[in-house]
């Protein structure tokens, strides 16, 4: 009998990475780079002199050394794991209150019968979602009702779905405050956080139009014909779903919880636009912003601790996905191979145009996307190889960080390797083929634009501004 294919889990693709890792120290010469201070003085981290490599003696790594590697990946990125775990449990806090969903809910449901309006809104406030606080696995949450706010507007259930899930994609893979992805790269790569934010609304703007023209020409067109509808024969066995009245209401209180959450990324802004260290004080506002929110939203301290444990222990898979990728960085530097890596990287790329090797860093990034779709943990694995390779090549750090934005988060929306759009399909009751066909059009716009973007970057050498 034959069986499909299963995808591994995460985890264990990232430890048989690691073991290739461990493998290369064996067959791969040894090498190294000095490293040397930014002269530019615009970061706190050395960079590779491009000049300096040199074959030194090997140093293959021992098999109990490749378990230490996981502990010590763990420890050198704990900064950012509990980054992602304070994160999580202030954004928990405040989604016990329901002010999250109720405001939306009541945002999108004022739209009724205003559907040229209703799709670039909706979009847009889920944007906003995935530009500012990382809005991928609670994006579940508003696919139901998306669905039904679709459906009652004459469109199908793809479009309901895609005004949520590609809404906060496009904020995501934007990235103008997103800190599980821009903020974790550019601390790895040294550079300010949330540095280069113009460039990246300009991506998230350019992303967002794409999008609104994309699904609103689809749902326009489903709307004068059903049966143009992808999911057509699905549409008919499916018209039972959560009814727009069981949105919850949107108090006072939750009004205030919303106030709290906008005061607290003012602040935010404020902090990281005056040099605020990530580790401290960043972790600091989000957990202020969380216990006032859930304060404010009249939760009880019980009640606002065990939001805390459940917003934390939903991050928990990507949390330790950086400390395990992290490993993969940690065997390949014990075994004096990295550096070697790095100049094959440049020998290859270096035949390029400047332009050219920036879009090989994206695409390279596109590929990886699909077996570690988490994007902090791509970062920690990917980030610290890249940006010594920009060192070397002559691109511009940012525009590493900008070359793995976009590599991480568009493709989300079409791997299946991505457990938030598969939980996502799940709950709409669409198969993933019918998703494929659909969005295989939008990405490939998403995509060109990214290049573009990328190119453009390296031209203008973007730097922080």
């Amino acid at each position: 009998m034959n069986k499909k294919f299963k995808v591994p889990h995460t985890y264990v693709i990232i430890f048989c990475i690691i073991l290739i890792a461990a493998a290369a120290t064996y067959l791969v010469p040894a090498g190294q780079f000095d490293r040397i201070p930014d002269p530019t003085g615009s970061t706190s981290k050395e960079i590779v002199d491009p000049d300096s490599y040199r074959n030194v003696e090997q140093n293959p790594i021992k098999p109990l050394d490749i378990i230490r590697a996981i502990p010590a990946g763990m420890n050198s990125s704990a900064w950012i794991i509990f980054l992602i775990f304070i994160i999580g449990g202030s954004f928990g806090m405040i989604n016990g209150t329901g002010a999250i969903e109720a405001g939306i809910g009541r945002m999108v449901s004022k739209f009724e019968g205003k559907e040229k309006i209703l799709i670039p809104v909706t979009i847009l406030i889920f944007s906003l979602g995935g530009a500012t606080f990382g809005m991928a696995e609670s994006t579940l949450v508003f696919i139901p009702m998306g669905i039904v706010l679709a459906r009652s507007m004459g469109f199908d259930a793809l479009v309901g779905m895609s005004m949520v899930s590609i809404g906060a994609a496009v904020g995501f893979s934007g990235g103008a405050l997103n800190p599980f992805t821009v903020g974790v790269a550019q601390g790895l790569a040294g550079l300010p956080l949330f540095s280069g934010l113009g460039f990246r609304v300009a991506g998230h703007i350019l992303f967002y139009i794409a999008a609104v023209i994309f699904i609103t020409r689809y749902a326009l067109k489903v709307k004068k014909n059903p049966e143009t509808s992808i999911i057509y024969d699905l549409e008919k066995q499916n018209k039972e779903e959560m009814a727009l009245s069981e949105i919850p209401e949107f108090t006072t209180k939750r009004k205030l919880v919303m106030v709290v959450v906008v005061i607290g990324f003012g602040f935010i802004v404020y902090g990281v636009s005056h040099g605020w260290s990530t580790s401290t004080d960043l972790n600091a506002i989000f957990l202020t912003m969380g216990i006032v929110a859930g304060l404010v939203g009249g939760n009880g301290p019980s009640k606002i601790a065990q939001d805390f444990v459940n917003g934390a222990k939903a991050l928990t898979f990507g949390a330790l996905v950086v400390g395990l990728s992290k490993a993969i960085v940690v065997v390949l530097e014990s075994g004096m191979v990295i550096d070697t890596i790095i100049q094959g990287g440049a020998v290859l790329l270096g035949s390029l145009p400047k332009q050219l090797s920036a879009v090989g860093i994206y695409v390279f990034q596109v590929i990886f996307n699909f077996f570690v779709n988490s994007g902090s943990g791509q970062a920690a694995t990917t980030i610290p190889i890249m940006s010594s390779l920009g060192d070397l090549l002559g691109i511009t750090r940012q525009t590493i960080v900008l070359a793995y934005q976009y590599g991480d988060g568009l493709t989300n929306s079409l791997y299946p390797t991505s457990a938030v759009l598969m939980g996502g399909l799940s709950l709409a009751k669409i198969p993933y083929e019918k998703w494929f066909k659909y969005i295989l059009p939008l990405m490939g716009v998403f995509l060109l634009i990214a290049f573009a973007m990328v190119m453009i970057a390296t031209a203008i050498n973007l730097g922080p501004f």
